[in-house]
């Protein structure tokens, strides 16, 4: 494996870069999981982690909450998270390095104290951590899935049933490496939704995480035959009130690592999604359906 053989690379680098077609074996693109053999020669397009540096940045950032373990971040559509080869500054974590100097170095190099992380075009809540010892604990109660994460998606269609789950395995798209899709032994993953309101062509559903994979709840709405609205990946047209996808991570729980205490955090849905769900009530009128009937007008948006 590379990451064996070229130790500056670490595994989820080497990966990464992998499945970008960065990584070739005797001249072609090699994938993530293959075996190599003796005397076939590799080379590494990508650089290593530690080749980009992660500097503070004084952005802006919106703090519902800060003490000396942790704070959580209401992130804005299109902040990306963390820097990137090509993509070093700019990022919530040049900003959050700005805010807190010694920032956890949990997560690696370009991603330091993030315990989870958001599309660029997402927006909503996030933690990071700011010691190691929040950083462990956070991510263990990540992996126990104890950490509660909300969205709130406008899909496209009429969702029928009030409540449902996806499970459906997640992995990279066969062809379009920076796209994910649904294939046979992909990761697992889990996506529970609740109606919450419906409208002439559209939905208003609450998603709750029960694993956290690479563009999970885009991927497996578009499995339903409901892609998030405005999302240019898994979605199809745009609509007029959108420039990104209508997701946002409305509610946050966990325990607080040092204290045990529950916190619990709410986002208020950001300036688009409001005008977008203002129009779609605009159009059905006064007598928009609560859960559990479908309205009688559908169309396509």
């Amino acid at each position: 494996m590379v990451a064996d053989r070229l130790p500056e690379y670490t595994r989820s680098r080497a990966a990464y870069l992998a499945g970008r077609g960065e990584v070739l074996v005797e001249g072609r693109p090699g994938k993530p999981a293959v075996r190599l053999r003796a005397g076939q020669r590799v080379q590494v397009l990508g650089p290593p982690i530690d080749a980009v540096a992660v500097n503070p940045e004084p952005i802006p950032l919106n703090v519902p909450y800060e003490d000396g373990d942790l704070l959580v971040v209401n992130k804005p559509a299109g902040l990306t998270v963390h820097p990137a080869p090509g993509h070093p500054r700019g990022t919530l974590v040049n900003a959050v390095l700005a805010r807190v100097p010694d920032l956890s170095s949990g997560g690696g190099a370009l991603r330091p104290g993030i315990v989870h992380r958001l599309d660029k075009d997402t927006s909503g809540l996030m933690v990071v951590a700011k010691s190691d010892d929040a950083y462990r604990k956070l991510t263990a109660q990540l992996r126990a899935r104890t950490i509660v994460r909300e969205y709130l998606a406008i899909v496209r269609g009429t969702v029928l049933n009030n409540t449902g789950a996806i499970d459906a395995p997640i992995g990279r798209h066969r062809t379009q490496r920076t796209r994910m899709a649904i294939v046979p032994r992909g990761r697992p993953a889990v996506t529970r939704y609740r109606v919450r309101e419906r409208f002439a062509g559209a939905t208003l559903l609450e998603c709750r995480l029960e694993t956290g994979r690479t563009h999970q709840i885009r991927v497996h709405l578009q499995h339903i035959g409901h892609p998030v609205l405005g999302d240019p990946v898994y979605g199809r047209a745009r609509v007029q009130e959108m420039s990104r996808q209508a997701l946002h991570a409305a509610r946050l729980e966990f325990m607080h690592p040092r204290t045990g205490e529950l916190l619990a955090f709410a986002a208020p849905l950001p300036d688009d999604m409001v005008a977008l769900l203002r129009r779609l009530r605009r159009d059905v009128g006064a007598d928009h359906t609560a859960p559990g009937r479908a309205h009688p007008r559908r169309r396509e948006l």
